[in-house]
């Protein structure tokens, strides 16, 4: 008998032959292999997902109230990451009793008088982040009354402050901003607040509307010490001093400690002028 030359062609495709057994079996095989990477692919950016899920919402900056060394800015940056600057106005969050977001634009104070009685005159400029529900007047007076504090940075009679206007020359510009808008202004020195506390920039102080107005959880004294002390810090910064430890358990607290993120046992203060002395704790490396 003569084997046509395409026998085992036709064979392996005859339904029911063992080669055709074979062949459906190795495709089944592939076939589950393949579900089951695809499964724990799947499950392994599942995961993942929710470990970085987790991390962006335990996560915290890792220099609060803190400064940073980078070049001087000019300008305000206008906006900030999720505001609605340019399309219609701040936004407030019902909760909170404040704007979240707003323009990332600012109106400025005039000019104010010399604090201090004696040392070199260094001008400031005060501006509030518009439509924010701040008077600008209201907020310049506040900052007058802790820079010309005698408990403040004027006791040492080395400097003096001034407040002047927009369109002066000055050393430093304090600002009121939303949440949203001093966490775009920090960033642009790589200094990332969560959109929680405030930061000092070269030449520039910013501080979180936020903070101004609700000071922190369990603070444990009225909110025009935490003011004091969230102004004083970040122009202390402007000074040249840096972060300090809480000195012993009951003592008060440095007035460059990060007292917005924990007390470490040391008392609320808001002035870096103590009963009459400079008042430190141990500089924080």
């Amino acid at each position: 008998m003569t084997i046509p030359a395409n026998h085992h062609d036709r064979d392996r495709s005859r339904p029911g032959s063992a080669r055709s057994h074979g062949r459906r079996e190795r495709h089944r095989v592939a076939v589950a292999r393949a579900r089951r990477r695809r499964t724990v692919a799947l499950a392994l950016f599942a995961v993942t997902a929710g470990l970085l899920a987790v991390g962006l919402v335990h996560g915290r900056p890792g220099g609060p109230d803190s400064t940073v060394a980078a070049a001087g800015r000019d300008r305000v940056v206008a906006g900030a990451a999720g505001t609605t600057a340019g399309r219609g106005g701040p936004k407030t969050d019902p909760d909170a009793g404040y704007p979240t977001t707003g323009p990332g634009t600012f109106g400025y104070a005039g000019a104010g008088p010399v604090l201090g009685s004696a040392g070199a005159l260094r001008r400031y400029r005060v501006a509030v982040e518009q439509d924010i529900g701040q008077d600008v007047a209201g907020f310049a007076g506040a900052v007058d009354a802790v820079l010309g504090d005698p408990r403040g940075w004027t006791a040492s009679k080395r400097l003096r402050f001034q407040r002047v206007g927009k369109a002066a020359k000055a050393e430093f510009t304090v600002f009121l901003a939303t949440p949203g808008s001093s966490e775009r202004m920090c960033a642009t020195a790589g200094l990332h607040t969560e959109r929680y506390g405030s930061c000092r920039l070269p030449g520039e102080v910013v501080l979180n509307v936020a903070r101004w107005l609700t000071a922190v959880p369990e603070y444990g004294a009225p909110l025009e010490v935490y003011q004091a002390f969230a102004l004083n810090h970040e122009v202390g910064h402007e000074l040249g001093e840096d972060h300090q430890a809480c000195p012993r358990t009951g003592a008060p607290a440095p007035v460059m400690a990060q007292q917005t993120y924990g007390l470490r046992g040391c008392a609320p203060n808001g002035w870096p002028y103590v009963d009459g002395r400079r008042y430190a704790g141990p500089v924080v490396p």
